[in-house]
């Protein structure tokens, strides 16, 4: 049956079909991997499941003396695709046959949960490693395999480059690997579920601070999960820290890998995911809507205004509002004025640096790293090991780490820790709104604009980016100015290039297969230009800084916009180069 559609693709003379599905072998990266199910070795099935996690296994056993007594942990969303015969419960079970065959002890989730139960779990049992099946956010016909190393964090290079090179040395299936009946009888095989759940939200309840509060709280939130695992969780965390149980969305609270009411299951999107969660909430009077991804390790929030008109936040704003929450719930608790010295927080380069100006009015640590959780997880956790506080830390894309249990990003947590912060708020009779605006009035204003081109020509993408590298046909000299906006420094972390420190040196990892260079103004704007790792698209990440009394966000923002114009037509030049705008 797993060939019929191979079967039908050859009778209908699909070729193009075939060919995408059996040209190239999926690349393994440092994210894993993430592609459609279907048949061939481009796609997401039985048999590259297996060759995948045969390499991982093999690759952990050159890394790990004691692999045998530690073993790993796996998770599974809840995707699926009828016509493949792929889901994540299955692919799951075949990555245990494949461990299992070789002696691993495995720990298998007898049930879905959300990404960061994994992380978790191989912090919390000590495993050398983690795999969570799952495509996340991506659309209904995707899946992907996410992998965690032994130190709670997603691996980073060189790990993605031995583990591609393990698979291709193990790609015969290896005896027992198709028997997952075997398996899931294995003396070998454990189910973490309880265990996990419990210590879990446990865990989480260091970061209640207004229980009081929460307990006689009346505001009312609403909560979307969006036909993925998030429901039964939040429920729980929200329950762990006593606040009311929020409204779950009927028709989006249980897992469905149709993803039925939305084109795209990803609360990233903004008001089209959350239509259903804003007509329940003027149903019942709620205030405050929370929208997980489905597989619940990414937040999303907005809120009713005075208007009637909902505000979705971004990233950039979420991420200032719960770093405020967060240093704040830590001052209460640590008022000696020291202290602050040993406290981090984090964010990708290509984020708000709202936490960076709150560091420095507060004397905390701010540090910023390359694009993605897996360096801010491994960052953190080398922190942590010298005996650092890691507060927080969060990337733009929706993406919280709001407790050092977990070294990835958390939907979960940061439900139940925005939960509590909008509660409190609300007892003092403050929306979040207002509470950002009296961040940014604090600590100055941080307005950001991302968005990017579509490109499908390599060359052209690459000569782009050149012509910034070798301006005015000079080698290694960039513009100095931008449309009339003065440059002060680049960083360029294709090449390692930093004009801001003293050898001209990069301080973070660089990397000559993606594109990323930083520019920032004399105005205090900062704009990085980079291309997509998964996606035909250059993308592009403004922010206008201000200094804390500089309020005429009118005028802030005609600057931002000004500076973005610039950059578009100076740097990017579209027509020349025929880049498609982000469709609107």
């Amino acid at each position: 049956e797993r060939f019929t559609l191979v079967k039908a693709l050859v009778k209908e003379g699909a070729l193009e079909q075939l060919r995408r599905c059996f040209s190239s072998r999926m690349v393994f990266g440092t994210a894993g991997l993430r592609a459609a199910m279907g048949p061939g070795v481009s796609c997401m099935n039985d048999l590259t499941i297996i060759q995948t996690t045969q390499g991982f296994c093999g690759y952990l056993e050159q890394c790990f003396p004691d692999l045998k007594e530690r073993g790993v942990v796996i998770g599974y969303d809840a995707r699926a695709h009828p016509a493949s015969g792929g889901s994540s419960k299955r692919f799951a079970s075949l990555a245990a046959a494949a461990f299992t065959s070789r002696g691993v002890p495995v720990h298998l989730f007898s049930d879905i949960t959300p990404t960061p139960f994994v992380p978790f779990a191989v912090s919390h049992l000590g495993l050398c490693a983690g795999v969570m099946v799952t495509a996340s956010h991506n659309p209904k016909e995707d899946n992907g395999y996410k992998v965690y190393w032994d130190n709670g964090a997603q691996i980073v290079p060189p790990h993605d480059k031995g583990i591609a090179q393990a698979i291709e040395e193990n790609l015969e299936p290896w005896p027992q690997a198709w028997d997952t009946e075997e398996a899931l009888s294995s003396p070998l095989l454990k189910d973490p579920y309880q265990d996990i759940h419990k210590q879990y939200f446990k865990a989480i309840q260091q970061h209640c601070h207004h229980r009081d509060i929460n307990k006689s709280s009346e505001v009312k939130i609403v909560h979307t999960s969006v036909h993925g695992v998030g429901h039964t969780f939040v429920q729980a965390a929200f329950k762990a820290f006593d606040l009311r149980p929020p409204f779950a969305v009927e028709e989006q609270k249980d897992p469905d890998p149709e993803f039925p009411t939305v084109k795209y299951p990803n609360p990233e999107e903004g008001k089209g995911v959350l239509t259903l969660s804003f007509a329940l909430a003027d149903r019942e009077g709620a205030s405050v809507v929370l929208a997980n991804d489905p597989d619940a390790d990414r937040l999303a929030i907005a809120e009713k205004q005075k208007s009637g008109q909902w505000r979705v936040f971004t990233g950039n704003e979420l991420g200032a509002l719960l770093g405020w929450w967060m240093f704040r719930c830590w001052k209460k608790q640590n008022p000696e004025p020291a202290a602050v010295k040993s406290v981090y927080m984090l964010a990708s380069t290509v984020s708000s640096k709202i936490l960076r100006a709150i560091a420095l009015k507060e004397g905390f640590h701010f540090e910023e790293t390359l694009t993605g959780f897996k360096w801010m997880g491994n960052r953190a956790k080398e922190l942590l090991k010298n005996g650092k506080s890691v507060l927080f830390a969060f990337e733009e894309a929706i993406g919280y780490m709001c407790s050092p249990c977990v070294l990835d990003k958390d939907g979960v947590s940061a439900a139940a820790i925005a939960g509590e912060m909008t509660s409190y708020l609300a007892a003092e009779d403050i929306s979040l709104s207002q509470q950002l605006t009296s961040i940014y009035e604090e600590y100055g204003y941080h307005i950001t604009k991302n968005s990017y081109f579509i490109c499908h020509d390599q060359e052209v993408i690459r000569s782009l980016f050149q012509r910034l590298r070798n301006h005015g046909d000079q080698k290694d000299s960039y513009p100095s100015e931008c449309g009339g906006f003065s440059v002060t420094s680049v960083r360029d972390l294709t090449t390692g290039h930093d004009s801001s420190q003293p050898d001209n040196k990069a301080v973070l990892p660089t990397s000559s297969s993606s594109q990323m260079i930083t520019f920032s103004f004399s105005n205090g704007g900062v704009a990085t230009l980079r291309t997509s790792g998964t996606e035909p698209k250059i993308k592009y990440y403004t922010e206008l800084c201000a200094a804390p009394g500089n309020s005429d966000v009118e005028q802030l923002q005609k600057e931002l916009d000004n500076l973005v114009d610039a950059l578009v037509e100076h740097f990017f030049e579209p027509e020349k180069n025929k880049l498609q705008p982000k469709p609107e």
